[in-house]
């Protein structure tokens, strides 16, 4: 009996450092990455979308991509592929 509780409690720790640790880890990188992300930044959203950072919100962002406007929501925005110069807006 104490050997099953030890192997299960041995299978926790590894499922844990092979699943939920990573995940932890890659939720951090992201909320720096949308931390210091600036107006001008060149942006790839999850849907494949290109575009430049033209202001920031709480929850939303709005980027320029070709001659459209947009506001997307910042959980949408996948990574930041070019830092940019500030266009002279500000966060808000």
């Amino acid at each position: 009996m104490i050997k099953l509780v030890g192997m299960a409690a041995i299978f926790i720790v590894i499922m844990w450092f092979m699943t939920i640790a990573p995940q932890r880890k890659k939720a951090k990188e992201q909320a720096a990455m949308l931390k210091a992300m600036r107006a001008g930044d060149k942006i790839l959203t999850a849907s494949g979308i290109l575009g430049i950072v033209l202001s920031i919100k709480d929850k939303t962002i709005s980027i320029r991509s070709a001659d459209t406007k947009m506001e997307i929501l910042k959980s949408a925005v996948v990574e930041v592929t070019e830092r940019g110069a500030d266009s002279g807006e500000t966060k808000s």
